[in-house]
């Protein structure tokens, strides 16, 4: 007896003390919430120009083929029907028991409760369903122009995703076991996670996908040794320290992406691409650029150009008494080295040998996924907000390419923190892509209207300083590479912007994998393999078709290219040998910078 009241005791303690977090959390919601930025519908969903053709595109379609919608109706109700029809019957039977499930797996619904319980299986089937029929609607309209088909494809399978039964409490097994077994532990913890989420983001639900922290920068990530050797209000420029006894004589300097921080070639050194090249023997400089805030709000892209990529080659050569480089360009960084290939081109500037490429787009005739954000109704939006703040918030770069992967970066992560309560993983890679950067307001808007929306690079029309350039002006040797499922930089377009440079010496490279993991590949863990192929780069497809599959990294390969074109080995070069000094040690202080702090 004794022993029961006791329990009893303790269960109504957790219970009290529970209520008063709960209430505690709730009234921090409600003022973070309150601290919510306006929103700018622009930014927010597609304009409404598309969903009044998408309209009319279906009423048309009603119309013209009235037959084709009824039958697409009644099929749909014929299997919704049969499906309940099938579950009433076995209950009647008193069989507590799913109906035959033989659909498609879906990782998403992995519990088993999901195929046996007939309340969760049932959920599920029509779910399933109701987005098959959503799939085969937006299909079958006709009238509509290849880029409003896929962005309407796009925006439907986003609601889809949206409203899958996962999402909810009441209708996920994982999180409604989790509840039971934890008392209602893990929902406590899941408001918790929620609401650090809402005020971390000033108001906005940008859910955390990392430990923010188990890893610092410089500290356990980042940590390849080297000091800064030159500053500007651009970029910090970042000489590594030797580990050979010789380099090539060629020094090498990469350009990463502004839209994220350069350590992503440097989390660990196991898997550093910045260490592994400095242990092939090559003389490696990095930049680090500056994470801008308002007062950047006029830099643009010929800024870029000059005060970043020419600066930082200029510099690379006066400390080490050489007249070319080999320059690497990752992402919008290789897009805009392409563009400073092509200018100094036009100069008569010899000073790059030789050209990388990573998961670079040159040719925006189909930007494949992204592009349903590059209509005027996102752009106009986003060329509103920089006009107010001065620059482009990491929130909506990190916001929108979070949602090309919805279900792996938004509900997945979501479910696990606000449904299972559980803490984010100590996993380097999410905190990395957490990290993000803001973009100059002026540079985001040349970049979206001149180079994205326009193609001027492809097309010829792309001034850098007062100066038309195009991809036939990129003469240097060069070597590009590409990812297989890349989401963001579509090989085949990355291919066909390679095409039409005009270099004569051009290898492409496609790696397995996405934007990321494809490139962060060394050697030993063949996780994934390349193509390659030395045949005329006419067709993308045809190439691959007829390239050769090497399983493992692509990395070996690649420094075989750049060696035969980095020169003579000479005595290894070490940060301050030139008598430069050090500004700062490895990685810097830019790359932790917070604007407008």
């Amino acid at each position: 007896m004794t022993t029961n009241v006791a329990s009893t005791s303790d269960d109504l303690e957790k219970l009290n003390t529970n209520v008063a977090r709960i209430e505690a959390l709730s009234q921090r919601l409600i003022a973070a919430i309150a601290q919510k930025r306006t929103a700018n519908p622009s930014l927010e969903a597609p304009g409404a120009e598309l969903y009044a053709r998408a309209a009319t595109a279906m009423w048309n379609e009603a119309l013209q083929n009235p037959a084709k919608l009824i039958e697409q109706q009644v099929e749909f109700w014929g299997k919704t029907l049969k499906h309940y029809v099938e579950a009433q019957h076995l209950l009647a039977q008193g069989k507590l028991e799913a109906p035959s499930d033989s659909g498609p797996k879906d990782r998403r619904f992995a519990n088993p409760l999901w195929q046996t319980h007939p309340y969760f299986n049932f959920v599920k089937q029509q779910y399933l369903r109701n987005s098959k029929a959503m799939d085969q609607a937006v299909a079958s309209l006709e009238g509509l122009s290849a880029q409003d088909r896929r962005r309407v494809e796009y925006f439907s399978k986003q609601v889809m995703d949206l409203l899958a039964p996962t999402n909810y409490l009441p209708t996920n097994p994982d999180a409604l076991e989790r509840a039971v077994a934890t008392e209602g532990e893990s929902l406590v913890k899941g408001l918790e996670n929620l609401v650090r989420d809402v005020e971390a983001n000033r108001g906005d639900l940008l859910v955390t996908l990392a430990d923010r922290e188990a890893f610092k920068v410089g500290g356990n990530i980042a940590t390849t040794e080297g000091a800064v050797v030159f500053r500007n209000e651009m970029f910090e420029l970042i000489q590594y320290k030797p580990t050979t006894e010789k380099v090539h004589a060629l020094p090498v300097v990469i350009f990463p992406p502004w839209i994220n921080k350069f350590y992503i070639l440097d989390l660990k050194p196991q898997n550093s691409l910045i260490k592994w090249i400095v242990d092939q023997g090559y003389t490696l400089f990095v930049v680090s650029w500056k994470n801008p805030g308002a007062s950047y709000k006029d830099v643009g892209m010929d800024d870029y150009v000059q005060k970043g990529f020419l600066t930082a080659i200029r510099e690379a050569k006066a400390i080490t008494g050489q007249e070319k480089v080999n320059a690497i360009g990752y992402c919008i960084a290789g897009t805009t080295l392409s563009l400073a290939l092509a200018h100094m081109r036009h100069k008569g500037d010899k000073s790059v040998n030789s050209a990388t490429f990573f998961t670079t787009l040159t040719d925006f005739s189909d930007p494949g996924e992204v592009g349903v954000f590059l209509d005027d109704d996102f752009v106009d939006g986003i060329e509103e907000e920089v006009k107010k703040d001065g620059y482009l918030d990491k929130y909506y770069m990190a916001r929108t390419f979070s949602f090309l992967r919805a279900n792996d970066l938004i509900y997945g992560p979501a479910i696990k923190s606000y449904m299972l309560g559980e803490a984010p993983p100590a996993f380097d890679l999410l905190f990395w892509n957490g990290d993000g950067t803001n973009l100059p307001a002026r540079m985001a808007v040349e970049y979206l209207r001149g180079l994205c929306q326009s193609d001027g690079l492809a097309r010829g029309t792309f001034e850098v300083c007062g100066e038309k350039v195009s991809l036939a002006d990129v003469k240097v040797p060069l070597c590009a590479i590409a990812c297989e499922t890349d989401h963001i930089a579509p090989w085949r377009a990355s291919f066909n912007g390679v095409r039409q440079m005009g270099s004569k010496d051009k290898t492409f490279i496609l790696a397995e994998s996405g934007h990321i993991a494809g490139i962060v590949s060394p050697p030993g863990k063949d996780k994934y393999g390349h193509y390659t192929n030395d045949g005329p780069l006419d067709d993308a497809l045809q190439w691959k078709d007829s390239a050769s599959f090497t399983k493992g990294s692509w990395w070996p390969v690649w420094e075989k290219w750049l060696a035969e074109r980095s020169g003579k080995m000479v005595p290894a070069r070490a940060p301050g040998d030139s008598g430069r000094e050090a500004l700062a040690a490895a990685p810097g202080t830019y790359v932790t910078e917070v604007p407008n702090a």
